[in-house]
């Protein structure tokens, strides 16, 4: 049976083959320089002859004296981006949803989809041009009405929310697809009812297309857990400088730093393993509460 369905199916096994050796190369391959993360790592040495130091890169970076400024720059950034992340689009594509003109509706979907396809050096170049204290639009608007220019992206009181909104605005245009496909799969005779009873258009929000979307709603948000200590290296580093390093400093920029600049290869690699095995443990609870509240299942 077993080699009746093999020879039936072999060109779809075929077709996984690709795929399956990209990732053993790339994904899991690379895993053998774990080791560096227990090392004083020299590239010259090389991981046979490099000294073994046990515990002492793990050590070494709890002593560091910025370490949980870092994680809490990490977690705040990210739960922010979380949160935003969840609530815009929902609030956007609910009021698509209101539009009656199909042609206006696609365009306004068109628009605010394009930012999601451009890359944060795009992104940040034009960030920085919106937000320059001399000739920004944001700061020429403030000066129209009587307050100072700001320095956003020098500003650490800024600039954690200038990540959360800029990434906000380059990512909200795919969520809000994500939502006004689930506003779909809502029965439109549940909208029938709630007119001939009487219910205005807050009303039908509220009471029908709020818990029609609340499943995928809690879905999105529970999968997003796994991410909470990825607040985004592109974005942070195409935007911060040394002067926000107080408040926009995250994990993922200190390993850049710790690796390629300082050349710290052992120290970088341990803050790495650090954070992928809690960005593991994240994921499988995330997948856990996905099942409980939202019967999401892998397979």
């Amino acid at each position: 049976m077993g080699s009746a369905l093999w020879k039936k199916e072999w060109a779809l096994h075929l077709m996984i083959w690709p795929g399956l050796l990209i990732v053993l190369i790339y994904s899991y391959g690379p895993m053998a320089g774990i080791v560096i993360a227990f090392q004083q790592y020299y590239p010259a040495k090389g991981i046979w002859d490099s000294k073994w130091v046990g515990l002492g890169n793990f050590e070494y970076l709890f002593a560091l004296p910025n370490i949980w400024r870092v994680v809490w720059n990490t977690l705040w950034i990210s739960f922010m981006k979380i949160v935003a992340g969840q609530i815009v689009p929902i609030i956007v594509a609910l009021l698509l949803n209101e539009l009656r003109l199909a042609v206006f509706k696609r365009t306004v979907q068109t628009l605010i989809y394009l930012p999601y396809f451009l890359s944060w050096v795009i992104l940040g170049g034009i960030m920085i041009d919106l937000l320059s204290p001399s000739q920004g639009i944001v700061n020429g608007a403030l000066g129209f009405v009587g307050i100072k220019p700001v320095f956003f992206l020098a500003n650490n009181d800024w600039f954690p929310f200038v990540a959360v909104i800029s990434d906000v605005w380059k990512e909200f245009g795919f969520h809000t697809i994500v939502y006004l496909a689930a506003l779909t799969a809502i029965n439109p005779a549940l909208y029938e009812a709630a007119v001939m009873d009487g219910a205005g258009r807050l009303k039908q929000t509220w009471h029908i297309t709020l818990p029609g979307v609340l499943p995928i709603v809690i879905l999105l948000a529970t999968l997003s857990l796994g991410n909470v200590l990825n607040a985004g290296f592109d974005q942070i580093f195409n935007l911060y400088s040394p002067i926000v390093y107080e408040s926009g400093d995250i994990i993922d920029t200190l390993v850049y730093r710790l690796g390629l600049l300082d050349f710290q290869f052992g120290l970088a690699t341990a803050v790495g393993l650090l954070k992928s095995a809690v960005s593991l443990v994240l994921i499988a609870v995330s997948y856990m509460l996905a099942y409980r509240f939202a019967n999401y299942r892998i397979f």
